[in-house]
């Protein structure tokens, strides 16, 4: 779990992120429709690690004005934004758990858990235009992202297209916007010059990158105990991320790479059809290819980018704790990596 060093600042983002949870549960309450509140609240009360909302609030501290109403706003605008997102990822992957507890879809069904969703993205909106217009923009074009990222991963690659360049186009649009935007609309918010904004901006993108690759090892690598959904789930769903991309690259029809794409197919069905021994088999083998530690690589990767863009920031404690953010991210990758080989 990642911890604040300074203890100033540990207990200023304590304090801050209490307020941020005030203010999302005040906000999706008082619709008038208590259905509607009870599955607009259902995954802001199910918790979760709030990894944006922390964003904006750190984004602030390099502004004249970080305990400003605004700020607040900004980082339950981002939240409410990311759990929106769950209720319509959940609808169209089926899925039936979202954070430890049974998800809106399977609950009250497809229709209720789209509508909650949108219900979040208005409440999102309300928010932002107290922010102002750019900040309104920026919401709005990280919105268009979103959608983009989904229909580009519903669709696959293009033809011709690298299937690499074509998953990362997709991890960019779908986590790293959200990212960017939590971080941009804190700097925002607080007054914190274009340059600052813009660095901040930056390393939050390049964090989400590396953030998903990290997921994407871990889905593969750790074990339900570990990382708190079923092994393999990306797999039963048919995604090819990019330590499964890695692990499948080669077109001959022989040898170990073709028996693992053979494998990873199998494995994808069965998890389809709920045959748990040959959707095992796959996993055995994709966590001894290089997939594995390659995808790990990337992350690593990229989360040095996102640590190298915080360079043009006054040194300090909220410095420190975004750097700090970025080593936990890939850090959890590589014990899971190692108990896995």
């Amino acid at each position: 779990m990642w911890t604040v060093a300074d203890e100033e600042l540990s207990d200023w983002l304590a304090e801050r992120r209490a307020a941020t949870e005030e203010l999302l549960r005040s906000t999706v309450d008082g619709s008038g429709e208590v259905l509607l509140d009870t599955v607009a609240g259902h995954l802001i009360a199910a918790g979760g690690k709030r990894m944006r909302p922390a964003l904006a609030l750190l984004a602030a501290r390099f502004g004249p004005e970080p305990d400003g109403r605004r700020v607040l706003e900004a980082a339950a605008l981002v939240e409410l934004v990311h759990v929106a997102s769950l209720y319509h990822d959940d609808v169209l992957d089926n899925a039936d758990r979202r954070r430890g507890a049974p998800s809106a879809n399977a609950r009250w069904g497809d229709r209720l858990a789209v509508l909650g969703g949108d219900y979040l993205v208005a409440k999102a909106a309300i928010l932002g235009a107290g922010l102002g217009p750019q900040a309104q923009r920026a919401q709005a074009e990280t919105l268009a992202r979103l959608v983009r990222g989904q229909v580009s991963e519903a669709a696959g690659p293009a033809p011709g297209q690298d299937p690499e360049q074509h998953y990362l186009a997709v991890v960019s649009d779908k986590t790293a916007a959200l990212f960017g935007l939590a971080a941009h609309l804190g700097a925002l918010a607080a007054g914190a010059t274009p340059a600052a904004t813009a660095a901040l901006t930056r390393y939050a993108e390049q964090l989400g990158i590396a953030f998903q690759l990290a997921d994407d090892v871990l889905d593969i690598a750790a074990d339900r105990a570990a990382s708190g959904k079923p092994d393999g789930a990306d797999l039963r769903q048919g995604l090819r991320t990019l330590p499964v991309l890695r692990a499948l690259r080669g077109t001959g029809e022989r040898g170990p790479r073709a028996r693992l794409r053979r494998a990873v197919m199998a494995g994808v069905v069965a998890g389809a059809t709920g045959s748990r021994g040959v959707h095992r088999a796959a996993l055995t083998l994709l966590r001894r290819s290089p997939g594995l530690s390659e995808g790990r690589a990337e992350a690593e990767r990229y989360a040095a980018r996102a640590t190298a863009d915080l360079g043009v920031l006054p040194e300090g404690p909220a410095r420190a704790a975004l750097a700090a953010l970025a080593d936990t991210v890939v850090g959890q990758v590589g014990t899971a990596s190692t108990r896995a080989a």
